[in-house]
């Protein structure tokens, strides 16, 4: 019986936005598990344009960049330090021939893409319909579902190729329960769960799974920079009345990537603490 650091031994992952939070618990987790890692963000610490990216995608950027909150190329410090191969690269989701010319350079430097994690998206506004900022509307639907489309459409082929491949996308309980002022992140969300399953309809017959997370209140430093009382709020509408760590969520992506989640596809696996539920 394999162990957990023989999981994906041999296997290489992509994780996009994996500069902090989900990502990088992901790439983290997904390394632990013996995968070779490449990181994708906007965001590289060492990267002097930075500033003006981050101005161009909204707020939270603009926020985690000014706070030094970017690790991806921390992160593959990291995993290097495992023993493992990795890499960070700057890329843009949106930017549809620059994710081809990323995933070209990954196949010839890495050998194949087994992995995918479609974890990039944007979540930094709340707006009624009626105040809805338009331009954010375009955004979210670019960065969010397109992206993810982008991504997955650039790494087809090698996987095809290959015969073999695991595609998770980031979906939300917002897309599934719906958010108030939250139209363009629940209407995204929710867009990615239908994206996945026709996805996993074409890719069955080429050896490739795919499956989305649909995590709820995740303990990241996006989330601690909210508002305490909303915060609150949500974490009591959980069956723990606690919220779930960004690990969580990469140890179910460990999983579905493994051959031990070989018969599985299609799916949205909430990791959520139950706030689907009714609770009291």
């Amino acid at each position: 019986m394999s162990s957990w650091a023989e999981l994906l031994k041999g296997k290489v992952a992509v994780v996009t936005g994996a500069s902090r939070g989900l990502g990088r618990a992901d790439a983290l987790a997904l390394a632990e598990a013996g995968a070779d890692v490449v990181i994708t963000d906007i965001l590289l610490e060492s990267d002097e344009e930075s500033r003006q990216t981050a101005q161009k995608y909204g707020p939270l950027s603009q926020v985690m960049q000014s706070t030094n909150v970017v690790y991806a190329e921390k992160t593959a410090e990291e995993i290097r330090a495992m023993g493992r191969r990795a890499m960070a690269i700057k890329m843009d989701v949106t930017d549809r021939e620059q994710v081809k010319d990323v995933f070209a350079r990954v196949k010839e430097e890495f050998g194949s893409i087994d992995i995918l994690v479609n974890n990039a998206g944007t979540l930094d506004h709340v707006s009624q319909i009626e105040k809805q900022n338009d331009a954010l509307w375009e955004r979210d639907l670019r960065v969010n579902l397109t992206g993810t489309y982008n991504c997955t459409k650039a790494v087809w082929p090698y996987m095809k190729e290959q015969g073999w491949g695991r595609i998770i996308n980031m979906s939300s309980v917002a897309g599934t329960l719906g958010g108030f002022g939250q139209a363009s992140y629940s209407a995204t969300k929710g867009a990615v769960l239908s994206f996945t399953k026709s996805m996993a309809l074409e890719g069955a017959r080429y050896g490739i799974t795919v499956n989305a997370i649909v995590p709820g209140i995740i303990n990241t430093e996006a989330f601690r920079m909210g508002n305490p009382k909303m915060n609150e709020r949500m974490i009591q509408r959980t069956a723990f009345r606690r919220p779930g760590e960004p690990e969580d969520v990469a140890n179910a992506i460990v999983f579905l990537c493994s051959d031990k989640a070989k018969y599985i596809t299609g799916i949205g696996l909430n990791v959520s603490g139950g706030i689907e539920l009714f609770t009291f």
